[in-house]
């Protein structure tokens, strides 16, 4: 997600709309929309202040949060398949069954490293 501009040039803009200056002018010199120049008038119309939004949330909230134990429970359970270990941890990791379970399984088995890649080729040593 791209940042959002500045409060500064938010106000430089504001100002000088405010000082008689046209949206497309505006729009020309500060390199920015007029879609984005209209959001802003708007948003101060009924907020009274043109500020960006801070503190919402960016991706998902992952369902297992605390890693550490996670990768004790893939130590002590990691012979099992993400079905089993699903079925075995010890908290509700998802509202559905099935296909997301195994993905929020999958998705915390990747951010400890933990890989089960198999070699199912056929050495000729042996």
């Amino acid at each position: 997600m791209p940042a959002s501009y500045s409060y500064d040039l938010r106000t430089k803009v504001i100002n000088a709309i405010d000082g008689g200056m046209g949206k497309t002018q505006a729009s020309r010199i500060f390199k920015i929309s007029r879609n984005t120049i209209d959001t802003w008038l708007k948003k101060r119309k009924y907020s009274g202040d043109y500020q960006a939004k801070v503190g919402y949330q960016q991706g998902y909230k992952p369902k297992i949060t605390d890693l550490e134990e996670f990768q004790r429970f893939v130590q002590l359970n990691g012979s099992k398949t993400q079905e089993e270990m699903a079925e075995a941890w010890p908290e509700d990791i998802s509202d559905a069954f099935g296909e997301q379970r195994l993905r929020t399984i999958g998705k915390a088995l990747k951010k400890i490293g933990y890989t089960r890649k198999k070699n199912l080729r056929l050495s000729r040593k042996g």
